[in-house]
């Protein structure tokens, strides 16, 4: 489900040439996911990196995670008893 909602955030994705024809790109949906490139594939590359980063530390402070193209990274997973034991 994560790649899932991985590539569907990219497909949200916006990019934007800039005056020294490297381009930036950003996802709307996910504030501060934002890159750079000397090429528009670059900037993707970067862009899905950045987008990887953002949600490990968003799912490891436990932050709401937009809801993208009807999947919800934010429902409750169970937590196994040993979790809790060793805790």
């Amino acid at each position: 489900m994560l790649t899932q909602y991985i590539n569907k955030a990219m497909s949200k994705a916006v990019y934007d040439k800039l005056e020294d024809d490297s381009f930036s790109g950003k996802i709307p949906q996910c504030p501060g996911v934002i890159a750079f490139g000397e090429t528009l594939s670059q900037c993707q590359q970067e862009l899905k990196s950045a987008l990887e980063g953002w949600l490990i530390i968003k799912i490891r402070h436990g932050d709401k995670l937009p809801v993208i193209g009807r999947i919800n990274l934010n429902k409750k997973m169970p937590v196994p008893n040993e979790a809790i034991i060793n805790g």
